[in-house]
């Protein structure tokens, strides 16, 4: 049922990027891979929490694929673009997710009203600046220079009291990339 249903969200992502640009990537075989795939990977680290915030979900990602590997967790997605979130809560409704949420607002005006237990993010910012959407633990999907993007956000991570540190890193297959994911925990 995850497969299907993640084809099926594949689907209509190729259907809609025909109309406006929900993604670049628009071979089904690469889309599986760097979108559902890569979501799914770190699924692990997701365990334990009850609710989870997508920031800048995009076309559902990584949000949905992993809604449906962990359907005893309350996502919610957020997307500040109107016809993407339309877009994804289409998705979401489509296959029946009961345990997603979207809304047409940015993730930084979320984290102030109410708590999450992780905030989520793939491809969406600078670490530097998601640092400032509060004091959530994060896990946020970057690619393989990582340890560069913590150099380089060490000062606002002193600042903010926020340890950073490699908690995952995988190869995609067919050497679609290497993927690293950062956790972020604030201190007090």
């Amino acid at each position: 049922m995850v497969v299907k249903k993640g084809a099926q969200h594949l689907a209509w992502i190729e259907e809609a990027n025909r109309h406006f640009n929900l993604t670049r990537i628009v071979s089904p075989r690469e889309a599986a891979i760097k979108h559902v795939l890569d979501s799914v990977m770190p699924w692990r680290l997701f365990r334990g929490a009850r609710t989870v915030l997508d920031a800048g979900t995009g076309a559902g990602f990584p949000g949905i694929p992993l809604a449906l590997v962990l359907p005893e967790v309350r996502f919610t997605l957020a997307e500040s673009i109107q016809k993407k979130a339309r877009f994804v809560d289409s998705a979401v409704s489509q296959l029946a997710l009961a345990n997603v949420a979207v809304t047409a607002r940015r993730a930084e005006e979320l984290v102030r009203e109410a708590r999450y237990d992780i905030l989520t993010a793939r491809a969406v910012a600078p670490l530097s600046r998601l640092l400032s959407m509060g004091r959530t633990r994060m896990l946020l999907y970057k690619g393989p220079d990582a340890e560069q993007e913590i150099a380089g956000a060490a000062g606002e991570a002193r600042k903010r009291r926020a340890r950073l540190s490699v908690v995952m890193r995988y190869e995609l297959p067919e050497s679609l990339g290497v993927r690293t994911v950062i956790e972020v925990n604030y201190a007090g």
